[in-house]
């Protein structure tokens, strides 16, 4: 897919939407269904001078949120592949507002995030590599347009059993971080293309209320379980992932239980077909994972440990096992914390440097997309990385680790937050980044809200590479640059 079919894409979608719109809406309201769109946003960026009464809170079941939402990407600390249980669903959406006043829980929303960068690195058509997702030096980039058709499970209550679902695509340069080996991989492993299309995820959620004090069973692809970030635009503090999100596991396809068995407790376990591989291709690993969740100070504190990727990790596409540690704490109304690390590795990866002495890098990493399409060796699975080993060895194992902090503050009353983001990554035999070297990276990003609807995402960047040079690599070449500095920021528009 080019410029072209991405213009298509968004016309398409925008004029399905109209139609189930005025289809949807009109035995309710008079008004056109772009008038009432425009009404929509004007009442929600001028809500704070309105005279309406402010509505209700949401029941919930359980402990306080913990957080604000907007400025911050959730209200409650992240957990994968499951709804929150016993949280209600806060949001609402401009289109559905058009629709039908956001009355019924089947949502069709989403949004466009458009991204800049300026970079020290200049040298190749992803020379920002391995930062992530603006990898494209200097320029101006459609992220993600991305479309979710959704209904959420109701998990406050606990009388009845209850369903829900999601269906969501993105179009745009992120399809490079999100694309799973047999589903439209096409466009990045053989073709390489810039932008791309990606259905991020599909599943079905079955609500049990009376299995512990709620569980959830999810069928289908999902996001990944651990981490404080997420693929999609809205789900993070910053524009920019750290390097520790863009190097570990993405989506998987599978089944996962998550159980709340207290106010302070939530276990998951489950199985699927590996990290970014469809159950239906060659590459399909059968894989488990077995999470645990505390939580005290009546929701302030959260502690979450999840072996997300357990099998031989021998390798493969993205074969990785991956061991996760995350804390969040909240200091007061105004201040909060999250802290993750994990150790993660892959067992008899073919080894680059075999009979080379000293070993020649390849590169920023392949398996994320900056050089998708090149094979080094017969060995080599295209678009999965091999290591830097002994020269003597055809194989090698593979571990690497790291570690992050973000620290967030939030003034002006959910419209403004300040995020201070370090982290220290060891690629020690160069599998995941495409170079054997230590990294830090430093971020200071502010995030702007207008309403609920507009995001503004500023940020400056600086990270270091500290035993081999692993930025700034022309397009084939190998890296040129340890220090890499930018200034970047996107601007979301949901709907």
């Amino acid at each position: 897919m080019g410029q072209k079919s991405s213009l298509i894409f968004l016309l398409v979608a925008m004029f399905s939407l109209q139609a189930f719109a005025q289809d949807t809406g009109r035995s309710t309201q008079s008004q056109g269904f772009w008038t009432r769109l425009g009404h929509a946003y004007l009442d929600d960026w001028t809500a704070s001078s309105s005279n309406l009464p402010p509505a209700p809170e949401p029941q919930r079941r359980g402990t306080p949120a913990p957080l604000n939402s907007p400025p911050f990407p959730s209200a409650d600390w992240p957990i994968g592949g499951t709804p929150v249980i016993g949280a209600p669903d806060y949001q609402t959406y401009m289109l559905m507002q058009a629709v039908n006043q956001n009355e019924t829980r089947f949502k069709i929303y989403g949004w466009f995030d458009f991204g800049y960068n300026a970079s020290t690195s200049n040298k190749g058509k992803f020379a920002n590599a391995p930062a992530a997702y603006d990898v494209v030096p200097n320029s101006v980039q459609l992220d993600q347009a991305a479309l979710y058709f959704e209904r959420l499970p109701d998990t406050v209550q606990k009388e009845h059993f209850d369903w829900g679902f999601r269906f969501a695509s993105i179009y745009g340069l992120d399809y490079r971080y999100t694309t799973a080996y047999g589903v439209f991989s096409q466009q990045l492993l053989k073709s390489n293309n810039t932008y791309g299309y990606d259905p991020v995820m599909y599943y079905l959620d079955f609500y049990l209320p009376h299995l512990g004090q709620g569980t959830d069973v999810r069928v289908g692809r999902y996001i990944s379980l651990p981490d404080i970030e997420a693929q999609l635009a809205p789900n993070n503090y910053t524009y920019s992932h750290s390097l520790l999100y863009t190097y570990d596991c993405y989506t998987q396809h599978g089944v996962n239980v998550t159980t709340k068995l207290s106010q302070h407790w939530t276990v998951q376990g489950g199985v699927s077909a590996g990290c970014e591989a469809a159950p239906w291709t060659k590459y399909a690993k059968l894989t488990g994972n077995a999470c645990a969740a505390y939580t005290w100070h009546t929701g302030g504190d959260n502690l979450y440990f999840c072996a997300n990727s357990l099998n031989s990790a021998k390798y493969s596409y993205n074969n990785v096992s991956a061991y996760y540690l995350t804390y969040y704490h909240k200091f007061n109304a105004s201040w909060h914390t999250a802290t993750e690390g994990w150790y993660q590795y892959e067992r008899d990866v073919p080894n680059l440097c075999y009979g080379l002495d000293p070993c020649i890098s390849d590169g920023p990493g392949a398996n994320i997309g900056a050089n998708a399409g090149e094979i080094h060796s017969p060995s080599l699975i295209p678009g999965a990385n091999g290591a830097q080993c002994n020269p003597a060895a055809t194989h090698c194992y593979a571990p690497d680790w790291a570690v992050v902090n973000y620290i967030e503050h939030e003034w002006n009353h959910h419209h403004t937050s300040m995020t201070i983001r370090n982290e220290f990554l060891d690629d020690i035999r160069g599998q995941r980044t495409g170079t054997a070297t230590k990294y830090s990276e430093h971020l200071l990003g502010f995030n702007y809200w207008v309403g609920s609807t507009v995001t503004f995402r500023p940020e400056l960047r600086l990270e270091h590479s500290y035993d081999k040079p692993a930025y700034d690599a022309p397009t084939g070449g190998a890296p040129t640059k340890s220090t890499q500095l930018t200034f970047a920021g996107d601007l979301i528009w949901h709907f």
